[in-house]
């Protein structure tokens, strides 16, 4: 069944396609359980044959380690039976199976013959998530966007990273912060998101990232998340979507400028400056720059765009054996066919700033993720497998614009220079590590005991409290002692202190009225830079809900949808 959904801004239509599935909840396997295992404990919740059951599918997936050792597998499946009515009327007293509607996201259809034909492209600056979702949305309907990225294709950049790791050559065009893909790629691949979504953005996501050889597990996983060696391939399958519907994405292309014009009282966009010197004329400019690009944020400051600096954190990355993560987690080291484990953590420390884990990588490496000469900043990374021997998550601690020493919509990127230049000299260009007792005692650690790093970069022994302000080492301390008491050990003396951790989310928030328009008639503030997202996911569908607003105010070159 189609349902239609009107909203009289310009008739915006949404298309939603919805379908009635019976949903079972609280299904619990073993996690060695086989498919044909599953499906017989689905007939018999159903109490139903096998030629009654037509389909099955996996809704969601998670794990129950309440009783550790013995941890559960539960599920939420869709089912299609034949007779319905009377398989309900069945079970209507199980309060784990119901009847619901099941949600397909549309691209939302907009007629209004007033409304204006773009004679150019919309460009959109950069290709992280939130430009390649944007970008491909608008391809696929008819915009034919240009992308513009700074950084290298991503088997370029790979190369260009592994040489940085190695040799410690940072390139500030292309590095783990620019290129094909975002920061995302050099990360973990997370993907769970908290946006309250109810048109089915969230899930159509996951199914472009699946079509474009992402695993299908992440569609139902409770935490899904593609790891770096699988995420290079997605990104350059989304480009080649974008591509093959008549899109075009173009590498080593900073967009060093703007060009302005008044009209009818206000402020447009005309066209952008591309490596200082070519000018491609525009009517809309999507800002997905990330929260690493500096440069560009001073040039649309210089520009008037309407912008303030806001909240984010910093600290350290912390490392502990994976193997203690899964026995605090699961009951035991050896964890078979169950996921390296995670966690998530959070206090309020005695001076009032929140601590918490954060881009928590089971199995991962801890990288240089720096994108400045003579600043460094760290981050958190896993391949898919999840197999390296350590955990490592970002520990970190909560800063406002109140920390700033400058009053200005820039100023959280003073205070994270500050920081990543502090980071790089402590560490003499190499990430700076410490033992946790150490950073209790005050004093730069001499050797390692139990945990080796596992590092991609080179490191040099340091003290993390001279780079970090004191209250955030005061906060910081703090609260791994009380993640101890959640997590046994996880204050243990020999715990591994990486830093600093800076670049969590955006410093800058980019204003954006109700048409997702700044204050620039035309430019489309987008994603974790511009400050409304906070990871892949989130950062994918606030490109497409832009990608909505640009098809809700123009018709494609010369044609109406």
């Amino acid at each position: 069944m189609v349902k239609w959904f009107f909203s009289w801004k310009g008739l915006i239509v949404h298309r939603r396609c919805i379908f009635f599935m019976i949903q079972i909840q609280q299904i619990k396997m073993e996690p060695d359980h086989t498919k044909e295992r599953l499906e017989k404990k689905i007939l018999s919740v159903l109490r139903i044959r096998q030629e009654q059951l037509k389909e099955w599918k996996i809704a969601k997936c998670s794990i129950d380690a309440r009783k550790k050792p013995l941890v559960k597998l539960v599920y939420s499946v869709w089912v299609e039976v034949v007779d319905e009515k009377s398989v309900m009327k069945r079970v209507e007293n199980e309060k784990n199976i119901t009847l619901v509607k099941k949600q397909n996201y549309q691209f939302p259809f907009f007629e209004n013959s007033q409304k204006e034909t773009l004679t150019e492209r919309p460009i959109i600056i950069g290709s992280g998530p939130a430009g390649l979702f944007c970008g491909l949305f608008l391809a696929e309907y008819g915009y034919r966007p240009l992308i513009l990225e700074q950084g290298e294709d991503v088997d370029s950049r790979t190369h260009t990273v592994a040489v940085f790791w190695k040799e410690g050559i940072c390139n500030p065009f292309s590095n783990v912060q620019f290129g094909e893909g975002g920061a995302g790629t050099f990360s973990d691949g997370k993907l769970n998101t908290l946006v309250n979504d109810n048109c089915g953005r969230n899930q159509k996501v996951l199914e472009i990232l699946v079509n474009a050889g992402a695993p299908k597990e992440i569609l139902y996983w409770n935490k899904p998340h593609i790891g770096t060696d699988v995420l290079q391939k997605v990104v350059k399958g989304i480009r080649k979507q974008i591509e093959a519907y008549g899109g075009e994405v173009r590498f080593l292309s900073q967009v060093t400028d703007l060009e302005l014009e008044n009209k009818e009282g206000s402020t447009k966009v005309s066209a952008v400056i591309v490596n200082e010197k070519e000018r491609i004329p525009c009517q809309t400019v999507i800002l997905a720059i990330g929260h690493s690009a500096r440069d560009t944020f001073f040039m649309l400051e210089r520009k008037s765009l309407s912008m303030s600096a806001k909240a984010f954190a910093v600290g350290v990355r912390i490392e502990h054996p994976q193997k203690q993560i899964d026995f605090a987690q699961y009951g035991m080291e050896e964890r078979k066919m169950l996921p390296a484990a995670d966690y998530k953590l959070t206090y309020k420390a005695s001076n009032g700033r929140s601590v918490y884990s954060f881009c928590m990588c089971p199995g991962g490496y801890v990288v240089n993720a720096s994108s400045e000469e003579g600043r460094l900043a760290v981050n958190g990374m896993s391949y898919s497998s999840r197999d390296g021997e350590n955990a490592n998550s970002a520990i970190i601690v909560s800063v406002t614009p109140e920390d700033f020493k400058e009053d200005s919509p820039l100023a959280g990127i003073a205070f994270q220079r500050q920081l990543e230049e502090a980071a790089y000299l402590a560490g003499k260009g190499k990430i700076p590590l410490q033992l946790f007792g150490d950073f209790v005692k005050n004093q730069k650690s001499e050797k390692f005991f139990h945990i080796k790093p596992n590092l991609k970069g080179d490191y040099c022994f340091a003290n993390l409290k001279k780079v970090l302000p004191p209250a955030i080492c005061d906060a910081l301390e703090e609260g791994i002692v009380a993640f101890g008491k959640k997590i046994s050990g996880f204050n243990r003396v020999d715990a591994l202190l990486s830093g600093v951790e800076s670049r969590t989310s955006s410093p800058v928030r980019i204003w954006r009225d109700s048409g997702m328009e700044s204050n620039i008639l035309g430019v489309y503030p987008c994603g974790e830079g511009a400050g409304y997202a906070g990871g892949i996911t989130s950062a994918a569908m606030d490109g497409i809900k832009v990608a909505e607003a640009i098809a809700q105010k123009y018709a494609p070159f010369g044609r109406n949808i």
